[in-house]
């Protein structure tokens, strides 16, 4: 690792230390032939001793080495965090302070933002080790309004279920994704998933959303890694079971298929799903039908 403002000495005995050179001396006097452009700072990586001409051109173009950081869809900020700082390129409690504070980053587009949640947009990326936390965060804020470009989600947004309820906001539909999202991982299902909720929301009827009672004790530190029937009454305005209406902010950072389904929700007259046996949900339209689903599901796991 070369950190700014190293001096040409400081570098040298970097790599020699390093076992990358085999003498200071050589490398400093090249360096005062040849001077030119400077030596980039960074994390730089070589698998074997290479000659000062090689060695003296990758830090002039800053050919740093890369790490791979894979965020999965759904991911929340303290899922990033770790995922962070698991790549060696800070600590979990920095990048979660830089998610929780740095809304700057997102005032234009969604001016109520509690935190960057829901714009830490999943994608693989490549970070060096010389990235702030801050950086890490703008680069998945970058590519969350890249793909909401692309998808129209940052124009005017048209009339979502016929007009029978004006326009979401780009809040609403990123909170909206994000409960997709943690609900189903198929694409295929996430239209209908959404629908169900738009229907709840246009008959004022509560979400009864469980991943939002999860994403309400992350907030307060209390997830024990399971639902319980008491959490459901759990103190939380992200808590759907007990208010009515979308939580606050989004749950998680959704990708671009859950965004695509909270933009364009399938028509449906769908008030409830469950899961099945098979990976997929069955879809309801009266708590009768429901219960029955839920009895065929409950039926289905015993016999597994």
């Amino acid at each position: 690792m070369l950190h700014p403002g190293y001096s040409t000495r400081r570098i040298a005995m970097e790599l020699k230390a390093a076992g990358v050179i085999h003498s200071e001396e050589a490398f400093i006097l090249w360096r005062y032939i040849h001077r030119g452009r400077s030596l980039k700072a960074g994390e730089y990586l070589f698998d074997k001793p290479a000659n000062i001409i090689d060695i003296q051109k990758r830090l002039r173009r800053g050919d740093v080495y890369l790490h791979t950081v894979v965020i999965p869809e759904g991911y929340t900020m303290f899922d990033i965090a770790g995922a962070i700082q698991e790549a060696g390129l800070g600590s979990a409690e920095d990048f979660l302070k830089v998610a929780q504070s740095d809304t700057a980053l997102i005032a234009d587009i969604d001016p109520a933002a509690r935190s960057l949640e829901g714009y830490l947009f999943p994608e693989t990326y490549e970070f060096s080790r010389m990235m702030s936390t801050h950086d890490l965060a703008a680069a998945m804020v970058k590519q969350f309004r890249a793909v909401a470009a692309q998808l129209g989600l940052l124009e005017q947004l048209t009339m979502i279920s016929e007009g029978t309820r004006p326009a979401p906001s780009l809040h609403e539909i990123v909170t909206m994704a994000s409960i997709v999202e943690k609900e189903t991982s198929l694409p295929e299902e996430r239209p209908e998933v959404a629908s169900v909720y738009y229907n709840r929301l246009n008959k004022r009827i509560a979400l009864d959303a469980d991943p939002s009672i999860i994403y309400a004790e992350l907030l307060a530190g209390m997830y024990q890694g399971a639902l319980h029937h008491a959490d459901m009454s759990f103190a939380s305005p992200y808590n759907t079971y007990r208010n009515a209406g979308l939580p606050p902010g989004p749950i998680a950072n959704p990708g671009k298929s859950a965004l695509e389904a909270a933009m364009h929700p399938a028509q449906t007259d769908y008030f409830y799903f469950v899961a099945d046996a098979q990976g997929h949900h069955r879809f309801a339209r009266t708590m009768e039908e429901h219960n029955k689903n839920v009895t065929a599901y409950r039926k289905a796991m015993r016999g597994h």
